[in-house]
């Protein structure tokens, strides 16, 4: 029963990164770009616990705070290089 149903919060999660993707590619600015990946990464980190779950393995919970760790510093270091090259371009 609840692999069913994990299999059907898979498929949902699919469609979420399908659309994200297209976001990805369409994005006018770059700040939706950004963010599109960002849920991306997100969107993954469901699909791991997902998998985590199937398989009734507990490691994968480092994987994710691993995963984690990057995506938020990746989505800082990318929020202060466009903030810093706004300030650039109004000086």
């Amino acid at each position: 029963m609840i692999t069913s149903v994990i299999y059907y919060i898979m498929a949902v999660l699919l469609l979420a990164m399908i659309l994200t993707v297209f976001r990805l590619v369409k994005g006018p600015t770059t700040p939706d770009r950004i963010i599109s990946l960002d849920m991306i990464g997100s969107i993954m980190l469901g699909l791991i616990i997902c998998i985590g779950i199937i398989k009734d393995n507990s490691i994968y919970i480092d994987v994710i705070l691993i995963i984690t760790l990057i995506l938020f510093v990746g989505t800082v270091a990318m929020s202060r290089y466009l903030t810093h090259n706004e300030k650039k371009k109004w000086k």
